[in-house]
C-alpha cells in the first residue's frame, strides 16, 4: 500500500475516535504522521496509542499536545513534529466538538463561544500552524465538517454555525492557496459510530420517549433517517475520504464539499 508513501501528515483530534482511524488509514499506505490532542494524562495516553499503531504498521510517529485554540502552543507542536519528521504534505484538521444543549435560544454563551472557538477558530488555527509547514511543491488539506454545515439541526445551532462557517473558510482558503498549488477540500460526515455519537447524553437525546435507552433503540431512529439502511457510517469510510483528498488521486480536486452520510442529507421523506 504506497498512496501516501514518503508523505508526512498532520492531524489534529488523533488521540482517539474518527483522528485515530485516519492516521492508521494514512499509516496503512506509507505516511508518517504527527499527531495531536489536547494536553492531559487521559490524552497523553490515547496519542501513545495511535501512536503505537501507526509505528507497528512500520511507520513514524511523532506526538505533540495542544489545544487549537491555543495558536501558540499549536504552532510550536506542529514545529516541533516537522524537525523530526520533515515538512507536511498533508494537514488534517479534524478536532472538534459537539453537544446539544437545545433550542437557539436557550444557549448559554459559553458553549456558544466554545463551539465556536474550538471548531471555527481551531480550525482556522489548525491550518494556519500546518499551511507555513507544508511542502513547497504544495499539499493537501483536509478539514473535517459534518453534515450540520449542510442540513439544519435543530437544537444545535451553535454547532451548526461553525460547521458552516468552516465551509466559507474552507472555499476561501481553496482560493487562497491554490496558486501555490494546496488543494483544500472538506469531508462532511453524518452520524458516526464514535463516542460522539455512542454515548448515554445521545441516546437519551435521540430517545427521549424511553428511560434507558440502548444503541439498538437509538440505531432505529437513525435508521429512518438515512437512504441506506443503516443507522451510522463508521470512522474507517471518513478515514478512506480523507485518504482519497490527502492522495495525488485527488490531484485536481480542491474546493469540494465532500458528503459521507449515507443518504441522511438526501432524504427529502
Amino acid at each position: 500500500m504506497t498512496r501516501m508513501a514518503g508523505k508526512v501528515v498532520l492531524i489534529t483530534g488523533a488521540g482517539k475516535g474518527m483522528g485515530r482511524t485516519h492516521a492508521v488509514r494514512l499509516a496503512e499506505e506509507g505516511a508518517d504522521i504527527l499527531a495531536i490532542d489536547l494536553p492531559g494524562e487521559q490524552s497523553e495516553a490515547d496519542l501513545a496509542e495511535t501512536a503505537r499503531l501507526v509505528r507497528e504498521l512500520g511507520r513514524r510517529a511523532v506526538t505533540g499536545t495542544a489545544d487549537i485554540r491555543d495558536l501558540d502552543a499549536l504552532t510550536a507542536a506542529v514545529q516541533a513534529g516537522v524537525r523530526e519528521l520533515g515538512p507536511l504534505d498533508t494537514v488534517v484538521a479534524n478536532a472538534g466538538i459537539c453537544d446539544n444543549p437545545g433550542p437557539s435560544w436557550t444557549i448559554d454563551d459559553d458553549i456558544w463561544n466554545r463551539s465556536i472557538d474550538v471548531n471555527v477558530t481551531g480550525t482556522w488555527h489548525t491550518v494556519k500552524a500546518g499551511v507555513a509547514e507544508l511542502n513547497p511543491d504544495g499539499g493537501s488539506v483536509v478539514i473535517v465538517s459534518s453534515t450540520a454545515a449542510i442540513k439544519a439541526v435543530p437544537g444545535a445551532s451553535h454547532y451548526s454555525a461553525a460547521k458552516h462557517a468552516i465551509t466559507g473558510l474552507s472555499k476561501t482558503l481553496a482560493n487562497e492557496l491554490g496558486k501555490r498549488s494546496i488543494r483544500v477540500n472538506t469531508i462532511h460526515p453524518g452520524a458516526v459510530a464514535t463516542p460522539m455519537t455512542i454515548n448515554p447524553t445521545t441516546f437519551a437525546r435521540l430517545r427521549p420517549d424511553l428511560e434507558n435507552p440502548t444503541e439498538a433503540d437509538v440505531a432505529e431512529v437513525l435508521s429512518q433517517r438515512m437512504l441506506l439502511p443503516v443507522p451510522w457510517v463508521e470512522s474507517i469510510d471518513v478515514s478512506n475520504a480523507v485518504l482519497f483528498l490527502a492522495s495525488d488521486e485527488s490531484r485536481y480536486v480542491t474546493g469540494l464539499q465532500m458528503v459521507i452520510d449515507a443518504g441522511q442529507t438526501q432524504k427529502v421523506a
